[in-house]
């Protein structure tokens, strides 16, 4: 608590400085795409978003797999702490997406492997915070969403990775690849690569703010308990 007190005001101020520059360069001093035109700029939105929530999960796996080794408490409020931010940023990039694939495939949704995988993440998100609110004993209520986050998991290394594995899906390759073929062009990979920072220490500063409330719930839970009892 006492370390994550001292970090978060930097961290938010970084979070602040990384969106502002990356969206202001990439939505007013990056060209139109020639074949996207103007709704290329989703990108900035889109990919940082889609990122982070796939990664967010990852996140919540590892420290849910902790929790079920060590019995480590933070890592599973930690997890818990993550959740709805994981689901708002797949919320946010399911609409940009949609917006982005109605002017460039033509449709706002198509079943596509990685757009059903992303999808059925989501739903894990919501599951995950809804198993933790209907449990009301902690350490079971970490041990079910534990599991539960540890067989999503699976739905979330497919949304990264389905495009490798269905080659008849219509969503694109990486937009960030250490192939210089399929990665985008640097005029519009500098300023991304900034906002997907800011969006980075955007989450990281959420979580520091939701992980020390739900810690501070967890001593006052203990608290009244001791007093009950």
């Amino acid at each position: 608590m006492r370390l994550s007190g001292r970090v978060l005001p930097y961290v938010s101020v970084i979070a602040v400085v990384l969106l502002a520059v990356g969206l202001i360069w990439g939505f007013f001093f990056t060209p139109d795409d020639f074949r996207q035109g103007a709704s290329v700029k989703i990108i900035y939105v889109h990919v940082p978003l889609a990122f982070l929530a796939i990664n967010i999960y990852f996140m919540m796996f590892v420290t849910s797999l902790i929790w079920l080794i060590r019995r480590h408490h933070v890592s599973a409020l930690a997890a818990k702490a993550a959740a709805p931010i994981g689901a708002v940023f797949t919320l946010a990039a399911l609409i940009s997406g949609a917006l982005w694939g109605s002017t460039t495939w033509g449709t706002y949704w198509q079943w596509d492997p990685t757009l059903t995988s992303f999808l059925i993440m989501f739903i894990f998100y919501i599951g995950y915070s809804a198993l933790w609110g209907a449990v009301d004993e902690p350490d079971k209520a970490a041990d079910l969403t534990s599991i539960l986050c540890l067989i999503g998991s699976v739905f979330a290394v497919l949304s990264r990775y389905a495009v490798n594995f269905w080659s008849q899906g219509i969503h694109q390759g990486a937009s960030l690849s250490l192939d210089k073929e399929e990665n985008v062009s640097d005029v519009f990979w500098l300023p991304l690569v900034t906002v997907m920072a800011g969006v980075f220490f955007l989450f990281l500063t959420l979580l520091l703010i939701r992980t020390r409330t739900e810690i501070r719930n967890r001593r006052i839970t203990a608290l009244q308990a001791r007093e009950i009892s």
